[in-house]
């Protein structure tokens, strides 16, 4: 049995109809790509037609403003991903006069595209012999060859990409990258696999060898982080004030409402303090009402945020504050627990 050509016989009979799968057009293919990247099919879906509705090609991609990009990011998380493909639209309108490059050394020199994107574009629109190796190819590969390297270890990605440029078939690389993406999304998922139906399974060491569950193996070295956000939410009349983030820290240049960040859990009961030992407002307000912590997970931290319905007469707005009509609320760039809030709020 030849692995390789098992995988692609099941691909043609098996594959999705996605719609970035029937061109060879390097920037849809680019666009599903980085969209994709930690986000499954069905959610980035909609966000795939949103960008091409809005930027049906590279060049209103690079014209785009950066608040708008993240308007239309917003919700899919990761926003570095939304900034890169803006300086990356606009590096390839400046270097290659909006034409999108398909070849693998040229879209490996391009912000915001690795080794992986850069072999999935050049393989899916020029055919270039690259193989593509994502988490999908990470999984197939450890357990049809048993493999217990972690994945995330310099010596397992040097390993993995080795084995997978070997059974690259060169003839048919778009299709051989394909079928081995999709057979790991589709058949030997990372849960519950459906080894019954496998077409490969009488060679594959972790289903012969009970060790599905086990592989493939990762480093466990993510450390979160606890951070506590106390939002405040002021209005005035049909106004709400809103707060623009700067680009040093998470949700980079999106907008939030004013906040006080705290070491730890501020209780309802020790707000007025807080606000008094801080005075984002001066000293004239009255609190209106507490609501009940929020729990947003990241990557790397996990926030706790608290929203404080504010009522002030004199604020001393900062340079960074400004007050927008509610109605226009849905135009900023909001992260995803400030959108859910104010929508809820509101009642928008």
């Amino acid at each position: 049995m030849n692995f390789p050509d098992e995988i692609a016989r099941w691909y043609l009979k098996n594959k999705r109809a996605l719609p970035w799968r029937d061109t060879s057009d390097a920037y849809v293919i680019w666009l599903s790509e980085i969209i994709l990247q930690q986000t499954r099919v069905e959610q980035g879906m909609p966000y795939f037609y949103r960008f091409l509705e809005a930027y049906p090609d590279v060049k209103s991609f690079a014209a785009a403003p950066e608040d708008e990009i993240l308007r239309l990011w917003q919700g899919l998380g990761y926003y570095s991903r939304g900034r890169n493909m803006l300086k990356t639209a606009r590096q390839i309108t400046e270097q290659y006069g909006g034409i999108f490059p398909t070849k693998y050394d040229q879209l490996i020199k391009l912000k915001g595209i690795g080794e992986y994107t850069a072999a999935a574009i050049s393989s899916f629109a020029a055919d270039e012999a690259k193989a593509v190796v994502d988490g999908n190819v990470f999984r197939v590969l450890a357990r049809y060859f048993g493999i217990d390297e972690p994945i995330n270890s310099t010596k397992g990605k040097k390993l993995f990409q080795s084995l997978a440029d070997e059974l690259l078939n060169r003839n048919h690389p778009a299709l051989h990258n394909q079928a081995m993406m999709e057979f790991g999304a589709v058949l030997c998922k990372p849960k519950l696999p459906d080894c019954k139906i496998c077409p490969v399974r009488q060679g594959c060491f972790a289903f012969n060898n009970n060790k599905i569950s086990i592989l493939p193996k990762k480093i466990k070295k993510v450390t979160v982080r606890d951070r506590y956000f106390n939002y405040l939410l002021i209005t005035d009349g049909d106004k709400v004030l809103m707060n623009k983030r700067d680009d040093t820290d998470i949700w980079a240049n999106m907008y939030d409402l004013p906040l006080i960040e705290t070491p730890s859990y501020i209780d309802p009961g020790d707000v007025t303090k807080l606000l008094h030992t801080h005075k984002p407002l001066g000293d004239t307000f009255r609190i209106l009402a507490c609501y009940p912590e929020k729990l947003h997970l990241l990557t790397h931290q996990r926030i706790h945020a608290q929203f404080i319905h504010v009522e002030n007469q004199s604020i001393k707005l900062e340079q960074k504050y400004f007050f927008i009509e509610v109605k226009n609320i849905k135009m900023l760039a909001l992260p995803k627990i400030i959108n859910v809030f104010l929508t809820k709020f509101f009642n928008l």
